[in-house]
């Protein structure tokens, strides 16, 4: 378990993740709203060495970052309700694509990614901090 306490700190972790991916990488993020995973994100486009500004996906679903040497595809389920509107927006294609695939609210549908998912759990701690813990997939 890692102890973020500021939203910086939360992006080094997806900088350090990000520099480290590679092709096929998937990140399946999940926990409540405002506990960091759109700034892990942002730090791991960072760690990939793309400049774009990375926002949410939450109203267009996906983000596609292209512009370095692994595209990153940043996908947000947060708004869907079944598989088959997750298969609609082509998760499919996303994880086949040999690019990293960063997905959030990645439990809501956790059945459709693959067993080498990286599943990243970001939940509320004490005094503004986030507690992030790795390989905790969702119950």
């Amino acid at each position: 378990m890692i102890i973020s306490r500021s939203p910086a700190e939360t992006f080094s972790l997806g900088k350090v993740r990000g520099a480290a991916a590679k092709p096929g990488d998937v990140f399946a993020l999940w926990g409540d709203l405002g506990t960091g995973k759109t700034q892990f994100v942002k730090g791991l486009a960072a760690g990939m060495n793309l400049a774009e500004n990375v926002t949410s996906p939450t109203f267009t679903l996906v983000q596609e970052y292209v512009g370095g040497a692994i595209p990153l595809y940043h996908i947000d389920l947060y708004r869907l309700e079944t598989e088959s509107e997750a298969a609609g927006i082509g998760i499919d294609e996303y994880l086949e694509s040999g690019g990293v695939v960063a997905i959030e609210w990645a439990d809501k549908f956790a059945a459709l990614l693959p067993e080498e998912a990286r599943w990243i759990h970001f939940c509320h701690s004490q005094l503004e901090s986030r507690e992030i813990r790795t390989g905790e997939r969702p119950a």
